[in-house]
This record gives structure tokens, C-alpha cells and sequence, in this order.
């Protein structure tokens, strides 16, 4: 079977797929996402250190970046896995808004930021420990890499005109609670990907893979069960 790539989030490290891959069957890589500021550029740069071909998938930002990949090289890449994630660019209210905040964390309001960042990307209920995994995550990326990736995010195509060529077997995961990439945005998704299957994850917000391991992992061995 091929191997299994799975990109993190903004402001996350590896760790945010640990509790996921440690419920599947190995022959899986997290790699770090690299502090550069454009999607293009990172897509190339995790392209040219990933075997020659494997299942993609991605969380939030890491989603950006595998539909960039697909964009590039789809030829390697034999399914793939969109988490709380869109198609959409930013509009320019939504562009402004990283601007501002990375402005406002460079001035030194990055550690503040943080625990206030987790609690809007999760569920209400979300356990204190999930938050905190969170906030810690974000502290080792750093607000240099932050403000790369902001930039990156912010300056991103939309791809909403790609989704009907993607020929490969594709998931879109989201939590039903998700309120930066709504289940909303998931389902646009999914009806523009010929075949795409659609899985809400329940009581999850945006990071779905720290809140919800279990469910994840389940949805995504049944997405690669039939193409393994």
C-alpha cells in the first residue's frame, strides 16, 4: 500500500495527527510544513521529499497545500483527504483580518492570542487538555512561521474550478461544529469532486484530529480500505 502523507494545519505541528495515526495501520508521514510564504512554493518543496507516490491528506491549511499538490503533480497522488478545509480563496475582509492579527502578534501579542485562538477553533465543550495541546503547538511554531503561513493562506488561488477533474478517490472530513470552515464549505466540496464522499464528524470543531481521533481515524481507513 502506499504510504500515507498527512500535513498539519497553521500553527500546528505534527503532533496535531499523533493521536490519529496511532489508530492506523503505519506507513504513515507527518511531515512539518515549511516556514514559506506562499502555497505554491511549499507544495513544491514537501513534493520534492515525498515518495514518489501516496494518499494525501490535509488539515485546514495543510488542505490548501494538498490541493496545490493535486494542482502540480496529481499523477502521484492516489487518493486524497480534505479536513476542515476549502476551496475558496480568502476574500479580501478575510485576507485583512491575517493581516491584522499577524501585525498584532508581531507587536507582541502572539502568546496572548493563542488560548483565545484555540477556543474559537474548537467545540464549546472541548476538553481544557485538547486546548492546551493547541496553544502549545502554536507556541513551538513560532510567530515567525505564523506570519509566513498567514501570508501564505491569505495570498492563496481559489480552487473551486479544479475540483471536478480530481479523478482520485477522495473524503472531505469536517466537524459539525466547525465554524472556520463550516460543514457548509465541506459539502461544496464534495459535490464538485466526482465521487466524494462526505464525513461530519460530531461534536468537533476545526482541529478534528486532536478532538475527535477516533472517528477520523475510522473515516479515514474507510476511505483507503477500497484502494489499498
Amino acid at each position: 500500500m502506499v504510504p500515507l502523507v498527512l500535513l498539519p494545519g497553521l500553527l500546528c505541528t505534527p503532533a496535531v495527527w499523533s493521536d490519529v495515526t496511532d489508530l492506523l495501520d503505519g506507513n504513515t508521514l507527518v511531515p512539518e510544513i515549511p516556514a514559506l510564504d506562499d502555497i505554491g512554493d511549499i507544495a513544491a518543496r514537501l513534493l520534492a521529499d515525498l515518495p514518489e507516490r501516496f494518499a494525501l491528506g490535509g488539515l485546514s491549511m495543510g488542505g490548501y497545500i494538498a490541493l496545490a499538490m493535486m494542482a502540480r503533480a496529481p499523477e502521484r497522488i492516489s487518493a486524497l483527504a480534505l479536513v476542515d478545509t476549502s476551496a475558496r480563496a480568502d476574500t479580501e475582509a478575510q485576507a485583512e483580518q491575517r493581516r491584522d492579527g499577524v501585525a498584532r502578534a508581531q507587536a507582541g501579542g502572539f502568546s496572548a492570542m493563542l488560548p483565545k485562538l484555540a477556543s474559537f477553533l474548537l467545540h464549546p465543550r472541548a476538553d481544557p487538555a485538547v486546548q492546551a495541546r493547541v496553544v502549545a503547538m502554536g507556541a513551538a511554531i513560532g510567530v515567525d512561521t505564523f506570519a509566513r503561513h498567514q501570508a501564505a493562506i491569505a495570498g492563496r488561488p481559489d480552487r473551486r474550478a479544479m475540483l471536478a477533474g480530481i479523478g482520485c478517490p477522495a473524503t472531505v472530513l469536517v466537524g459539525d461544529a466547525d465554524r472556520l470552515t463550516t460543514p457548509d464549505l465541506a459539502r461544496e466540496m464534495v459535490e464538485a469532486i466526482p465521487g466524494a464522499v462526505l464525513e461530519i464528524i460530531a461534536d468537533a470543531g476545526h482541529v478534528t484530529p486532536l478532538e475527535r481521533p477516533g472517528p477520523v481515524a475510522a473515516a479515514l481507513r474507510r476511505w483507503r480500505q477500497p484502494h489499498r
